[in-house]
């Protein structure tokens, strides 16, 4: 560890091998901090945070900060972060609950500026949350999704894997894996060919997802009757992932592409 006198760093705090801790920042008593970590100026790591190896903190990055929660009554509870993710300026990610018992984070993720990641959150593996991404307690979020800057998300909600969301989105509903959402209020808009094609999906399986989005969204079926039909076709691994997460989907999904005709 180098060697910062102008950092406070708590005697019992666990530090590994090669990591750079700047001035003025502060880590608690209860912490764990694997190798190969870069904490920047004045990040604050409270008590709780379990992290993992070459993760870089921007300054002023608060993590696990009690829950901003009337029920939390000072049980003990985590932050868990994986490795390699990078947590940008004065993002700020809250320790669980009893609930859970703790927020995790996986690996690879950029988590940017001025995002908010609340109690009980559950985040995969190589997500991007752009500037001021908002996530109350509660929600889930799978691997490779894009969460667009300015998003607010409801809690309880759950997000699939490689989705994407445009800016300014308000989320109040479960969004399913591959797609994309857009529009006020937030809606079905297509498949994320883009970045299904940029992380390996070959065509056919792309439009295999389409045509299930098809039955999902554009059949006039109810979402439990078009879960029937889904549960009809041939199996493949993306028609299980989506049935799954409807399956799973409390809060009901998003609505289907509405074109307006004037």
């Amino acid at each position: 560890m180098m060697n910062q006198p102008l950092a406070y760093i708590h005697p019992d705090a666990k530090i590994g091998n090669n990591v750079i801790i700047e001035p003025f920042a502060v880590i608690y008593e209860d912490v764990e901090i694997g190798d190969g970590c870069w904490i920047g100026p004045h990040v604050t790591i409270f008590p709780g945070a379990r992290i993992g190896k070459n993760n870089k903190f921007y300054p002023g990055a608060s993590i696990s900060a009690i829950p901003q929660d009337l029920k939390f009554a000072g049980e003990k509870s985590l932050v868990e972060i994986g490795e390699n993710n990078t947590i940008r300026e004065c993002v700020t990610i809250n320790r669980g609950t009893a609930a859970s018992g703790r927020t995790k984070i996986g690996d690879n993720n950029l988590i940017m500026a001025y995002s908010h990641l609340a109690h009980d959150c559950l985040i995969g593996n190589n997500c991007i949350l752009a500037n001021n991404a908002t996530l109350a307690g509660h929600i889930e979020i799978g691997d490779y999704a894009i969460i667009g800057g300015l998003s607010a998300i409801h809690q309880f909600t759950k997000i699939g894997s490689h989705t994407i969301l445009m800016g300014g989105s308000l989320v109040d509903k479960d969004v399913p894996p591959f797609v994309k959402g857009a529009k006020f209020p937030l809606q079905y808009s297509g498949i994320n060919s883009l970045g299904l094609h940029r992380r390996g999906f070959d065509t056919e399986t792309i439009n295999l997802i389409k045509e299930y989005y098809r039955v999902v969204f554009q059949s006039g079926l109810t979402y439990s009757k078009a879960l029937e039909q889904l549960k009809t076709l041939e199996s493949t691994k993306a028609l299980e992932e989506i049935i799954s997460f409807m399956e799973k989907a409390d809060r009901g999904l998003i609505k289907g592409y509405i074109e307006i005709k004037e």
